[in-house]
């Protein structure tokens, strides 16, 4: 199916999902509102198939690595200690190890690289823009956050996989991802920034880099060197340090 048809089922199974379940049309939307949401949703969309594409070409864990660095500045910008710094040097020193900038024959694919990059980008202006729209009453935000994810992805996802997404048996493993990857923990994260400063919120996804690394090691066989295990826990350190600093 490739990387944007499963990104189209992922997205627009979830939407459909929330649709169904939060029936948000029958809550008014200011012109704030809107716009909150259509940056949010744009960027949630472009997230998930940009991390698609990563994943595509450099190994899961380090992709997460170095997506979770959006996170993570929005967290440092949200911390005002000394001990920040220290959080920033480690990030960097993580990322510096993580960059194909020797070019050696054993460095990551630059574009993999980059598509990662662009997924943080998405990632922290997902949380500051969800961090807006998460006043709307119940569950609007994520379903309409969604939806405009899903005109953003699923066109793209039909132009490049056309009848595959139509094939029964795909239908249903989209439907499950869909679920697990989307549905579930959006809803929730929608409901967590209505109640948490954004850094903090940005800081409880610190162990994703390791957890994506391990479960890429058990379920498809990636083993990552040793510098690349180092990398990621500079950024998994620096992103706990930074939880640390951030104001209550």
């Amino acid at each position: 199916m490739g990387v944007e048809g499963i990104t189209a089922y992922r997205v627009g199974f979830s939407a459909l999902i929330l649709l169904a379940i939060f029936r948000p049309w029958r809550f008014r939307l200011t012109r704030t509102d809107v716009l909150n949401l259509l940056v949010y949703g744009s960027v949630l969309g472009m997230m998930n198939l940009l991390i698609y594409r990563a994943f595509a070409l450099i190994p899961i864990g380090v992709a997460v690595a170095i997506e979770v660095t959006g996170p993570l500045a929005v967290a440092m910008l949200s911390s005002r200690r000394p001990r920040d710094l220290v959080a920033v040097a480690c990030a960097v020193l993580g990322l510096y190890l993580l960059l194909p900038l020797q070019g050696s024959p054993g460095s990551l694919n630059p574009v993999g690289v980059a598509y990662a990059l662009g997924a943080a980008t998405c990632w922290a202006l997902y949380i500051v823009f969800g961090k807006r729209a998460a006043s709307l009453q119940g569950g609007q935000a994520v379903a309409w956050g969604m939806t405009v994810a899903a005109m953003l992805t699923v066109p793209i996802g039909v132009a490049y996989s056309g009848a595959a997404l139509l094939a029964p048996g795909l239908i249903l493993t989209g439907l499950a991802i869909a679920l697990l990857s989307s549905t579930v923990p959006y809803t929730l994260e929608i409901f967590a920034l209505r109640r948490l400063p954004q850094g903090v919120f940005g800081m409880f996804s610190a162990a994703a880099p390791a957890v994506s690394a391990l479960a890429a090691m058990a379920v498809l066989g990636e083993h990552l060197s040793l510098m690349q295990w180092l990398a990621i826990a500079c950024i998994v350190f620096a992103s706990a340090l930074a939880a640390l600093g951030v104001r209550r």
